[in-house]
């Protein structure tokens, strides 16, 4: 069964309410005729009800609940609680007022109230207008220091990794992450795997060099990186510095880096900077033909998540289906 398959099933036994704020896009709308027949999860469309039918025309979301911020009982309240959150930033009661009406924020508001139970933005939005009232609002889950995103690569017709199926990190938010943060994304990429992928995490922090065959200031980031990601999670399968060859080939990584676990059998990829993270992504699901479901949010208290905004209707669909497994397990 495919990645997606097993998501889409572990997310129908235990039934989330979804956020989409993006009502306005006939993508969010097909995906939300799609989420609803297959019974994925509950879904609120964000907006004005009778835009949304009009748009929504010939296909069936009837099953959605659609809320208008204007209109909604909670509007207030919802204000009310931003003010309070964001006061000590400078925030005023009539600003507060003014920015629940976006629709992001507004959906991000239901969560942190536990009036839904995660939320999908992306398709119209920038990455920093979905994550921003995320980490405004939501903020960091409890003992992580840092918010990050990753992709969930599947490779058809793999030998590598966890059956051709990857995490890489970080692939879409932390931009140059320094030798503490790349090392609390290698621990929290491989909770990601674990929980989503229901296997053992086998982690590799990515360079150029493998053991020291070579060394500057980049190298060293990473080895830096490793030795404080093995102190914090002593028991996790981790290991760098490693050249891509050396994490995912074992005839490779027996030359290149004897005696290591990972080396040769990695499935949790972890890229030095946003640049050859994202870079190595879209080079795998372009020439290798991979599914790639992302950028996926860790680190954040409730599940928020960001989509391409080339995304189809069916990533979409995807990507709600993690978005749900992901909540089953706060």
């Amino acid at each position: 069964m495919r990645f997606i398959e097993q998501i889409t099933e572990r997310a129908k036994q235990d039934i989330k309410i979804i956020v989409l704020p993006e009502s306005d896009d006939i993508r969010v709308l097909k995906a939300t005729e799609k989420i609803l027949k297959q019974g994925i999860a509950k879904i609120v469309l964000i907006g004005d009800e009778k835009e949304i039918g009009e748009k929504a025309a010939g296909l069936d979301i009837s099953g959605a609940e659609i809320v208008n911020p204007l209109k909604s009982e909670k509007y207030e309240s919802y204000a009310e609680a931003f003010y309070e959150l964001r006061k000590d930033k400078g925030m005023t009661p009539e600003k507060a007022r003014e920015i629940m009406k976006d629709y992001v924020y507004f959906g991000v508001m239901m969560v942190k109230a536990g009036d839904a139970d995660g939320l999908v933005s992306g398709a119209v939005h920038s990455t920093a207008d979905t994550l921003r009232p995320a980490l405004q609002i939501v903020k960091t889950a409890p003992g992580t220091r840092l918010v990050s995103a990753f992709f969930v690569i599947v490779v058809p017709d793999c030998q590598y990794g966890c059956k051709g199926a990857f995490i890489y990190a970080d692939s879409g938010l932390v931009e140059n992450p320094s030798a503490e943060e790349l090392s609390e994304i290698a621990i929290t990429s491989a909770k990601s795997f674990k929980h989503l992928l229901q296997a053992e995490p086998r982690v590799a922090l990515l360079s150029y060099s493998t053991y020291g065959s070579a060394k500057s200031e980049l190298t060293e980031k990473v080895i830096t990186a490793t030795r404080l990601a093995k102190e914090k999670a002593p028991d996790l399968l981790l290991d760098g510095e490693l050249q891509a060859d050396a994490a995912l080939v074992p005839s490779v990584g027996r030359v290149k880096a004897p005696g290591s676990q990972v080396a040769g059998t990695a499935n949790v990829l972890i890229f030095p900077d946003l640049n050859s993270g994202n870079i190595a992504y879209k080079l795998t699901q372009r020439l290798a033909r991979a599914e790639a479901y992302g950028p996926i949010t860790q680190g954040l208290a409730r599940p928020i998540n960001d989509l391409s905004r080339g995304c189809s209707d069916d990533d979409i669909v995807g990507v709600v289906a993690i978005t749900a497994v992901q909540a089953q397990n706060m």
